[in-house]
């Protein structure tokens, strides 16, 4: 915590939980907070919990398509996507489709994409870092509720620009920490989210469907991804960054309880 404030806060069990709408706005929020969930569910956050859902060991996101590349030199699978399109010379992208195979169990993939591999690089030195999407709704929600200290979500948005799908993941995850665990909110944002969730949580579906990167994707004909990506928990997992590489946090803390 960065201030005497935040840590009497957290000894009274006063949680607070914060939605930031774009990585443009970090620098104003970081200090604050122990744990922070980036989201990107058109499509990065969808694709890498559901790689680890199904038997990818490790994801090292990296923000440039440089260093993706020297990662598939050394031996990594390789996965890179720019404007909603697989970058040449690689096999994959952010299609979190594509993650389901049995040819990915047991592999590292490196991973890099316009918006969430970025917004991870830029939150990586957090104490804590996590992965949150619809897909995993039920299990970031439940995890961050069993965690110490403050929590930011992070919605990776459009090229650092505000976005509505990363946002309503947002206020679903606060409304939960907030309804059922009693965290604190004091920021219009937040409110902002979880109000705009609440307002159509019935039918998120089709209040997209004229969200900008929803157009941008359905242009690419990836309504299949867009239809998996929100569609919630169908996956049960939490990623969380642990020496550069996103993986289970069931396993990290397997490993810790073994060691």
């Amino acid at each position: 915590m960065s201030d005497s404030k935040s840590t009497t806060q957290v000894e009274r069990g006063e949680r607070r939980v914060e939605v930031c709408f774009s990585p443009k706005q970090f620098e104003l929020y970081k200090d604050e907070f122990h744990t922070c969930v980036v989201i990107d569910v058109l499509r990065a956050t969808s694709a890498i919990c559901t790689g680890l859902a199904n038997g990818v060991e490790k994801i090292i996101p990296v923000p440039t398509v440089e260093e993706a590349r020297v990662l598939q030199k050394q031996g990594c699978i390789a996965a890179a996507e720019r404007n909603g399109q697989i970058v040449e010379g690689f096999d994959l992208g952010n299609s979190p489709r594509s993650y389901i195979t049995d040819e990915l169990v047991g592999k590292t993939v490196a991973l890099t994409t316009t918006n969430g591999t970025k917004a991870v690089a830029m939150a990586q030195d957090m104490p804590q870092l996590a992965i949150g999407s619809i897909n995993n709704l039920d299990a970031i929600s439940t995890w961050l509720m069993q965690q110490p200290g403050h929590v930011l979500l992070l919605c990776s948005g459009w090229k650092d620009k505000f976005n509505l799908e990363d946002t309503l993941c947002a206020g679903a995850i606060a409304d939960r920490l907030i309804d059922i665990a009693r965290f604190k909110s004091t920021e219009d944002s937040t409110i902002a989210a979880k109000h705009l969730f609440l307002g159509v949580r019935g039918n998120i579906f089709s209040f997209l469907k004229a969200s900008s990167h929803r157009r941008r994707l359905r242009n690419l004909n990836l309504g299949e991804d867009i239809k998996y990506c929100l569609t919630p928990n169908t996956v049960n997992v939490v990623p969380v960054l642990q020496d550069g590489a996103l993986v289970d946090s069931r396993k990290l803390a397997e490993a810790r309880s073994v060691s």
